[in-house]
């Protein structure tokens, strides 16, 4: 089981980016998938996620409907799109795969290594 992140990079306030999280040795559709982030100095925290059978998104109340998560089965990839980032977003983002799902990152079982995504003027 392998997860690969992908899309980070340096953008100015009110820019965008989108992370991609490519999936291997299972199929995305069948697992819940998250986004997560860590800033310097700050602990991890829980970005969005989309769970496995009903595909719910959750998002955590910072997103304020600027980050969609959405996943492409035929690609066996999750995506995160950031919109409006400022420079709080800056952060090392991971995606990561849960048989549960949800918010709490001790409920998931592997990670990916991580994207650096730099916001600043």
């Amino acid at each position: 089981v392998q997860l690969q992140a992908s899309g980070g990079g340096s953008v100015q306030p009110g820019g965008s980016l989108r992370l991609s999280c490519a999936a291997s040795g299972f199929t995305s559709r069948f697992i819940s998938m998250g986004w997560f982030r860590q800033a310097p100095g700050k602990e991890r925290e829980f970005v969005g996620g989309i769970r496995r059978g009903d595909s719910i998104i959750e998002y955590a109340d910072f997103v304020k409907g600027r980050f969609t998560v959405s996943r492409d089965n035929a690609k066996n990839t999750v995506y995160l799109q950031m919109n409006s980032l400022n420079v709080e977003d800056t952060a090392v983002y991971y995606c990561a795969a849960s048989w549960s799902g949800g918010g709490d990152s001790s409920a998931y079982d592997f990670w990916g290594q991580g994207t650096l995504v730099t916001v600043s003027s």
